[in-house]
Parts: C-alpha cells; sequence; structure tokens
C-alpha cells in the first residue's frame, strides 16, 4: 500500500473545534473530586511518582495519538498549530500525560515522518493508531547536547547492524513499542558517521537488551525516564531512517519542529497556574479587601498575562512558519525555544511571588501550583538547552547581516494570521541552515512603511516601538557583521552571545520594557486563563 493509497482511504480528521470539545469533555471538570483525571487525582497520582492511569486510559480512547500522525498516513496531523492547540489543554490538567503519554511518542514519530521511507512510516503510523508508544533515544550523559560525541553504535556485520552501548535519560524506554535510535553507523569521523534507526522492539533480541534503572525527578514525577543497554544486538540493515551517515541532519531538521511546538504546548502550564493563582487572590482577604485588589498583585497578575500572551504570539508565529516558511525555521526555532522557555519560567516565578507561602502547599485549592512549578522546568533544558540553541543561531547571524537584513524582504501576512489556512507542511523542505534568508524581522520596517497615517497616542506610541526595533536591527546587522569568525563557536565570548539575546528582542517586538513603562500599568487583571479553551474562574 503506497502513501497516496493511504491518504484516498483514510477519512478528513474532524474540525479542531469538535476535537477539542471531545477533549474536554473526556478530561471533564477539574474542580470534581470524584473525577478520575480531575485535579485531585493528578496529584495523588504525582505523590507516588506514578502516571496517570486513567488519565493515559481516556487519552487512549480519545485517540490522542492520531494528533502526532500526518493525514495522509490516516492521522489527524494537518497543521502544527493545532495540534498545539489539542497537547496545550492536556498540559493544562497535567504535564506529565502532556509529555509522557504524548509529547514523547510526537518527538520520536517525527523523525520518521522526516526520513522514513513509505514502509517505516506507515509502520510507525500503524503502531501509533494503535495506541503504541515510541520512544526517541538521543542522549548520553557524558556527551549532554553533543550529539557528535555519540558513543551507542550500530555497526555493519553480516548484512545486518549490531546495536552496542547505552543510551540514557528515555522517556517510555521500557514500556514503548518501539525506539527511534541516534548511532555511529561507521568508525570514520566526521558528522556523516551517524544515523538514526527505526526499531521496533519486537525485532530486538531479549537476551542481547537490558534496561538501566528508573530516573527519579523532582518535576514531571510520573514520567517513566529510564535507559537501555544493547550488546552485539543484531537489527535488520534497513532499520536506518533515510540514507545511512545522515541522522545528525535528520535530528536537526526534526528539532526545528519539536523545539518550536513543545515550548508552545508548555505555554498550557503557566495557563493553569495563572488561574490557581487567581482563584487565590480573588479568595484571599488582606487589610479589608481581597489580594486581587492590591496594585503591586494586579500589576503582577497583568505583567504574567501581558508576557503569556506575548510568548503565545511568537510561539504561534514560529510553529505557522514551519508551514510558510520552512527553509527560514533553523532560525525561528532556536529563537522561539530561546525566548518562550524563559518566558514561561519567569512568569511561573514571579506567580510564586503572589502566592507566597501557599505556592509550596501540597495540600489545599492552590495545591496544584507547586506541581506546575516543578513539571514546568524541563522547558529550558528538556530536548535542548537555551544555550545550545545560542550555539545553533550565533553563526548564522553574520549571513543574515549580510543577506537578509540588508534586502529587507517582508514575511507572508498568513504567518500572523491564526485564522488563515496553511499549506500542508512539507518535511523534506525544512533546511539545516537558513542561509541568510530571514524574513520575520526584517518584516517590522516593512510594517512602517506600510502603516497608513495616524493620529493619537496610540498610533505614535505604534511607530514609536516600530521605529525602535527597526533601529536596533540595523545597529545589530552592524554588529554581527564585524564579528571575527572566532566568536562563532562554542567558545565564543559572552558579547559574542549576547547577539544572538538581542536578535530575539528584535524578533519579540511586544517586549516594551526597554522603551516605555510595562503593559502592566496599562491594562486591567485578566478574568480567566489565557489561552485556548478555559475554565471558568468563580467570580468575585
Amino acid at each position: 500500500m503506497t502513501t497516496a493509497h493511504v491518504t484516498a482511504a483514510a477519512p478528513a480528521p474532524a474540525p479542531l473545534p469538535a476535537r477539542l470539545d471531545a477533549l474536554a469533555a473526556v478530561l471533564g471538570d477539574a474542580d470534581d473530586p470524584a473525577n478520575p483525571l480531575g485535579d485531585r487525582a493528578v496529584l495523588d497520582a504525582d505523590e507516588r511518582g506514578e502516571m496517570l492511569t486513567a488519565g493515559e486510559e481516556a487519552l487512549h480512547a480519545f485517540g490522542l495519538n492520531a494528533e502526532f500522525v500526518p493525514a495522509d498516513l490516516g492521522g489527524r496531523l494537518t497543521r502544527l498549530d493545532h495540534l498545539v492547540d489539542v497537547m496545550r489543554a492536556v498540559y493544562r490538567r497535567d504535564p506529565c500525560l502532556g509529555l509522557g503519554y504524548g509529547a514523547s511518542s510526537f518527538i520520536a514519530g517525527v523523525n520518521v515522518w522526516t526520513a522514513g521511507d513509505d514502509t517505516q512510516r506507515r509502520a510507525a503510523a500503524a503502531l501509533l493508531g494503535a495506541g503504541g508508544r515510541i520512544a526517541v533515544a538521543y542522549h548520553e550523559l557524558a556527551h549532554g547536547n553533543d550529539m557528535t560525541r555519540t558513543e551507542f553504535t550500530a555497526l555493519p556485520a553480516g548484512g545486518r547492524l549490531l546495536l552496542d552501548g547505552r543510551k540514557e535519560v528515555i522517556t517510555n524506554v521500557r514500556r514503548a513499542d518501539a525506539l527511534v535510535l541516534f548511532a555511529r553507523t561507521s568508525t570514520a569521523p566526521g558528522s556523516r558517521s551517524h544515523s538514526q534507526l527505526y526499531a521496533e522492539k519486537a525485532d530486538l533480541a531479549a537476551d542481547r537488551t537490558a534496561y538501566l534503572p528508573r530516573y527519579r525527578t523532582t518535576g514531571m514525577r510520573g514520567v517513566q525516564l529510564g535507559g537501555v543497554r544493547f550488546d552485539a544486538c543484531p537489527l535488520p540493515a534497513g532499520s536506518v531512517l533515510g540514507a545511512p551517515g545522515r541522522g545528525l541532519e535528520t535530528a536537526l531538521r526534526s528539532f526545528q519542529i519539536t523545539r518550536t511546538t513543545l515550548v508552545s504546548m508548555s505555554a498550557g502550564i503557566v495557563d493553569s497556574a495563572l488561574e490557581t493563582t487567581l482563584r487565590h487572590v480573588r479568595a484571599r482577604r488582606l487589610y479589608g479587601r481581597t489580594a486581587a485588589d492590591l496594585p503591586h498583585v494586579r500589576s503582577v497578575l497583568t505583567g504574567v498575562f501581558s508576557d503569556l500572551l506575548t510568548a503565545d504570539c511568537f510561539a504561534t508565529v514560529g510553529t505557522r512558519a514551519l508551514h510558510l516558511l520552512p527553509a527560514e525555521t533553523a532560525i525561528h526555532a532556536q529563537a522561539v525555544k530561546f525566548f518562550v522557555s524563559q518566558a514561561l519560567l519567569d512568569a511561573m516565578n514571579r506567580l510564586s511571588g503572589v502566592l507566597g507561602a501557599a505556592f509550596y502547599l501540597r495540600e489545599g485549592p492552590a495545591a496544584r501550583f507547586q506541581k506546575l512549578l516543578r513539571d514546568i522546568q524541563p522547558v529550558g533544558f528538556g530536548h535542548a538547552a537555551r544555550a545550545a540553541c545560542q550555539v545553533s543561531l550565533l553563526p548564522q547571524l553574520p549571513l543574515l547581516a549580510r543577506r537578509a537584513w540588508r534586502e529587507g524582504h517582508a514575511a507572508p501576512s498568513a504567518l500572523f494570521a491564526p485564522g488563515e489556512e496553511l499549506p500542508p507542511l512539507d518535511f523534506g523542505a525544512l533546511a539545516l541552515s537558513a542561509s541568510g534568508r530571514e524574513s520575520l524581522g526584517t518584516s517590522l520596517a516593512a510594517g512602517l512603511a506600510a502603516m497608513p497615517d495616524g493620529q493619537g497616542p496610540a498610533y505614535r506610541l505604534l511607530r514609536r516601538y516600530g521605529e525602535h526595533f527597526a533601529r536596533e536591527l540595523t545597529r545589530l546587522g552592524e554588529d554581527c557583521a564585524a564579528l571575527d569568525p572566532a566568536e562563532l563557536s562554542v567558545t565564543a565570548s559572552p558579547y559574542a552571545y549576547d547577539l544572538t539575546s538581542r536578535y530575539v528582542d528584535v524578533l519579540v517586538p511586544l517586549l516594551l520594557r526597554d522603551v516605555a513603562p510595562g503593559p502592566a500599568q496599562r491594562h486591567p487583571v485578566p478574568v480567566g486563563p489565557a489561552l485556548g479553551r478555559r475554565r471558568a474562574v468563580p467570580a468575585q
């Protein structure tokens, strides 16, 4: 059966609103203590360090895995922004379910969709469609994010590959039905000595496979993190994803999708935390009124709300760029991961200050906050650290300064219009480098040029902000073009790394704190969670 046949036979996915309604019905009322998927059950599973079994069963019944499978293979994945919307609903309820049941298989699957042949893609789609799990094994603790130092091998021997070595810190490695493995498939030096493999566990010799003890964690306590060791374990030579030696390229292309979408999914954690904090301050009375009436509390809450929306906007643009500007997302993905992860962490820390001593309580109305605060921490280092994003961004900046920022092309208007349709995601169009192409940063100047004449303080403020960031991009271009080539590696100076921060700040022009008082001084306290499907907050 070819992919085209699958496309013809597969029914069209239900519209996103219908899927979100169905998921909300499955999850039920979070405040109902009798709900096996409610907050009480989630917290109890966290205390035990276990995945919420009822939650996994419910998500299986909903068919969440279908959200990770492209529609031409019988799944529901047509738009990545729709996938993010669905997964935010899961992350709001329990981040462990979001990662441990859902996102871990998505991370693995993206590599198969990106580089696998038709047989591999259909096999992975069928496995996920049946409710199975796929785990991805990148990491070796000795080498961190440096995948070129991988010691795990899958060397040819007698027409097969022999797996040797160990992989560590793998989500669901014991529970998975298949593995995506990053391995050295040649002893020659260089990046073309690595490949990715797709292996179903049924094809792995049990007597050559040993699982390592589970890693216990402070956050995401229910997620099953472990490792695996192979001892000359045979695997069919046809298990390689794509051409042999292209494993690093496949990973880098896949990272553009996963770094962008996973951090956007995690915005659901802050959404729940903001709602929890709002309930607390509306119920708590201080100085003859509620804590929500205090100016400082209102300022902090509104600042968090504003920053959450800013992070959401930037992540949404980055996600849509994967469809509309795939040749540029080697830049956008790093910027989204770098900025959004820190914005979410900062927001959570500020909310904990509002809650005061209540932020670490494990019982009572605000009990879920302490779990959310712990569970969000991996957003800054999980899958890829923020520093790794800077390392990836830095060498691309001088070329952008000499090409894209001088040419000044505007991005397509659909990039900034979430309601507009998107072209199908082309996994093969994702480029390893933007090669001096980048139209998001230069869109600001193009937008200023197209602004109609106007009057009034709002218009003048908007133009002032736009002109400020347009000038900053010009200054940044001059500094990047003058950068010494020796400053483009991991040994770069703090000054060089700061250029990446300046660049990201240009891409997020809604960060107004550098040129004007913060928006928290101008807007009211929000009345409910900021993003997506909302759970009602009791009126004051």
